[in-house]
């Protein structure tokens, strides 16, 4: 219900004529440069996961890259970011990881992303002048909200004795107990994997990569379509979708990626249609690039279930 207001909210007055005669104008030599950029971001987003899996397990990056790439083709098509659940259970099921441990890390790792781009768009906005009041707003309120994460990434993994002594209170029957006390360790160890400096080191190296690329990859699909978008402005496009995609959606984030361009495009020289244009072109683009790759991950999964895998931690 909310994508679909949001959708009506973004379409409200388009006309779908200009939109589709500035998407005809595409320059398809762009489009598939910008789909090799992309595809070099999904690569380096399973090497970057592939280091808070590795905190615990010894994993090549084929399997993560496969099982990455699955999980963004569940994104793709189910709604909540079931995909999540998708690329966890994968890797859970060809390693010694718990599906509790695995999926900790990789919404982590979403969480560590939030954090970076709202710092950097905050950073940014600091230089736009004069600025749209509800950015201004929004990015002190975002700022916040990152610290906080910070906070609570480097804080929580402390308090597993305190999450013992409160769960140990809960008048719940033994069997749920237990399984509430493993649950709850495998979280905070998945947490943990940040608490190594030569690892936190190399996962910020990779997120400033991957975003630099989704940055590039931001800026040649407007090319494409012979429009100027700033590495600036591509930097804020990426953290309202980033943001975005946190909220409960339709599968692709439809909706919530049309209102996401429309509100921030609009305020640097982009039209109404031209923002619209534009963002259908970055989910097309998407969408190619996730089912040339994910399908494949989805199908070697199913392989691999036939063959020897490891034997995996049963979820606490």
């Amino acid at each position: 219900m909310l994508a679909a207001a949001l959708l009506y909210c973004s379409l409200r007055g388009v006309e779908w004529a200009r939109v589709w005669a500035t998407i005809a104008t595409a320059r398809w030599s762009y489009l598939a440069g910008a789909a090799l950029i992309t595809s070099g971001s999904f690569f380096l987003r399973a090497y970057r996961w592939r280091v808070l899996l590795n905190a615990e397990a010894r994993l090549d990056i084929p399997t993560v890259f496969w099982a990455t790439m699955a999980g963004f083709l569940g994104n793709s098509f189910l709604p909540a970011r079931a995909g999540e659940l998708v690329r966890s259970f994968i890797i859970s099921s060809r390693s010694s990881l718990s599906k509790t441990y695995v999926l900790t890390t990789a919404l982590s790792q979403l969480m560590v992303d939030a954090i970076a781009l709202v710092l950097a768009s905050s950073v940014v906005l600091l230089g736009i002048h004069p600025k749209p009041a509800w950015l201004g707003d929004a990015s002190r309120i975002t700022a916040v909200t990152a610290g906080l994460g910070l906070l609570a990434i480097a804080i929580v993994p402390h308090t597993g004795n305190l999450c013992e002594a409160v769960i140990r209170r809960l008048p719940l029957p033994g069997g749920l107990r237990d399984r509430l006390l493993g649950l709850a360790e495998q979280i905070l160890l998945g947490l943990r994997a940040f608490h190594s400096v030569g690892r936190l080191t190399s996962f910020v190296i990779w997120t400033v990569a991957v975003w630099t690329l989704d940055c590039f990859t931001a800026m040649v699909v407007a090319r494409c379509l012979g429009m100027e978008l700033p590495f600036r402005v591509s930097l804020l496009l990426l953290t309202g979708l980033g943001l975005g995609s946190a909220l409960p959606s339709t599968p692709g984030y439809v909706g919530i990626y049309q209102f996401v361009a429309v509100s921030v495009l609009p305020p640097f020289g982009f039209s109404r249609d031209g923002a619209l244009a534009y963002i259908l072109m970055m989910q097309a683009l998407g969408y190619v690039v996730i089912l040339a790759f994910g399908l494949p991950g989805i199908f070697k999964f199913k392989g691999w279930r036939g063959g020897q895998a490891e034997p995996a931690k049963s979820l606490p």
